[in-house]
């Protein structure tokens, strides 16, 4: 994720955090939306991509929080994007976006 991307994000989290009670789930709820909203990109709204790219909602949390590991340690041959997008995130992001989507309806 390029940096002005991420101090982006950085900038809307910390800007959701000062409205919004610190253990309140509209902050995480916040957060998570934030995170997910590069998914759109390519994956579609909510992660129903509508499009050839594969849609990722409804999809089981160990699928998705495996397959991200596998293009942030560079395993699989012939992606796009999804590598360096992937190395942009934490552990802790990766996981909760794996978990957000797994948690949608497909």
């Amino acid at each position: 994720m390029p940096q002005f991307v991420r101090a982006a994000h950085i900038a809307i989290l910390v800007g959701a955090a000062m409205i919004l009670p610190a253990k309140s789930s509209i902050a995480a709820d916040a957060a998570t939306t934030v995170l997910a909203g590069s998914c759109a990109n390519c994956h579609g709204t909510d992660g129903r991509s509508p499009g050839p790219i594969p849609p990722i909602a409804g999809m089981p949390f160990a699928v998705l929080k495996a397959q991200l590991d596998s293009f942030r340690a560079d395993e699989i041959q012939g992606t796009t994007v999804m590598t360096r997008i992937a190395k942009g995130f934490t552990e802790a992001e990766l996981q909760t976006l794996a978990r957000h989507f797994a948690d949608m309806k497909k």
